[in-house]
């Protein structure tokens, strides 16, 4: 079983960054292509990015496009959304998930891990 832990949220001005972090199981988070979704109040879990487990492979949502970056670290089985030019529409539970498919782990309904959650709120 994958266990995700997710870190680095907290309350920001629009226009600043902030840097989420997952860490992962050891050993299998090698093998899972990993990704972010978040959750506004009242609306449904969203894809944010993905990246594939070798991290050859990046996807993004376009409302995040050239504002996110995901990249991952698998020696220290760790995964990180750096989020710049942050807007208030931004504002969410961040969620970490994990998949052996990379193009499941951009689908909620097929995601096969998850992270806990860690709150991230932009304020105008």
């Amino acid at each position: 079983q994958v266990q995700l832990v997710e870190s680095g949220g907290g309350l920001v001005q629009a226009g600043g960054s902030l840097r989420l972090s997952c860490a992962a199981s050891e050993l299998t988070s090698r093998i899972y292509a990993m990704g972010w979704f978040r959750q506004a109040p009242g609306k449904e879990r969203e894809f944010v990015a993905a990246i594939s487990w070798r991290g050859q492979s990046t996807n993004y949502a376009d409302s995040v496009k050239g504002r996110f970056t995901i990249a991952r670290d698998n020696t220290k089985n760790t995964m990180n959304l750096q989020m710049n030019s942050l807007k208030p529409e931004d504002t969410a539970v961040y969620y970490c998930a994990a998949d052996r498919a990379y193009g499941d782990v951009m689908t909620a309904l097929k995601v096969e891990y998850w992270g806990q959650g860690t709150q991230v709120t932009v304020s105008s």
